[in-house]
């Protein structure tokens, strides 16, 4: 487990697609950054997935790039399907399974960490900050895995641990309960890609700095990236000395430039799924390259 994460305070968190659109900005620039990284892969993919496509902000473009591809939109939360659907061009509703003839868009409801779709019938898994919300990474890593045919390709992107360092040390003058997510570092992910059966990952990182004026929009921005939804979470108010504790303790931290500021570590990750070298009853595949 990445952290204790509460999957259904995940759910209500992102209940409200109007309470989590003021932070679609970063999403959005993440997505072009992603999109950029993927313009470099030549694939022509049949069958793709957005795993947590959220309000569908990526699946046009997705279908813009790949129009003879069927593209799937998944999300654990209705809400967010149906923003989905309102913005997508002609979406439809994913009835069973996936058809090797049909493109277009199509939306359903689901955990990527268990998908509704059968064995090998992926060709790209699209996921674009969403990973950090499930509590087992590793079972998701396993369940794209197994959905992707052979050379299919995996693109994602999460936040990491260097993530709202400002807002950590905040409110650790505030109280000593986690109020943020710690998050899972590049290399564990790396190692949890190998260790699902992908091959040669390639993962890298950066970090971008947003800035605020105020404390107040700073922190609507953060609790729009989707709040708190640890398991061991403070419960109950927050009384006033201690709310201006975490204030004072922000406002210390004012940059040269008199701006707030809240670093985002972003990861990127991509990787692809190769041949397999054993068969179900455990016996060893032998290739053989015709000479050219």
């Amino acid at each position: 487990m990445s952290a204790p994460i509460d999957a259904a305070r995940v759910r209500r968190l992102f209940a409200d697609p109007a309470r989590v659109a003021p932070s679609d900005f970063l999403r959005r620039e993440i997505a072009s950054r992603m999109f950029e990284r993927l313009a470099l892969v030549k694939v022509a993919p049949r069958h793709v997935l957005d795993a947590g496509c959220g309000a569908g902000a990526d699946l046009a473009e997705l279908q813009k790039r790949y129009p003879a591809a069927q593209v799937l939109g998944l999300d654990a939360v209705p809400a967010m399907l149906a923003a989905a659907a309102a913005n997508a061009a002609a979406p439809r509703t994913f009835l069973s399974r996936l058809l090797p003839a049909k493109t277009g868009i199509d939306l359903v409801a689901g955990d990527f960490g268990q998908l509704p779709l059968g064995s090998n019938s992926l060709d790209l898994v699209w996921s674009n900050l969403a990973l950090h919300w499930h509590p087992q990474p590793d079972r998701v890593f396993a369940e794209w895995r197994r959905t992707l045919r052979t050379d299919g390709l995996l693109m994602f992107s999460n936040f990491g641990p260097d993530t709202f360092t400002e807002l950590r040390a905040a409110f650790g003058a505030m109280d000593e309960t986690a109020h943020t997510l710690p998050f899972v570092d590049m290399h564990d992910f790396g190692d949890q890609l190998v260790a699902a059966g992908f091959t040669t990952p390639v993962m890298d990182m950066e970090k971008i700095t947003v800035t605020y004026d105020d404390a107040g929009k700073m922190l609507a921005d953060v609790r729009a990236f989707g709040g708190n939804p640890l398991a061991t979470r403070r419960r109950g108010l927050v009384g006033r000395v201690a709310w201006q504790r975490m204030l004072d303790a922000l406002e210390a931290g004012r940059r040269s430039d008199g701006k707030l500021g809240v670093t985002f570590e972003v990861i990127y990750g991509h990787a692809f799924l190769p041949a397999p070298r054993t068969t179900a009853a455990g016996e060893a595949i032998v290739r053989f390259q015709p000479r050219a």
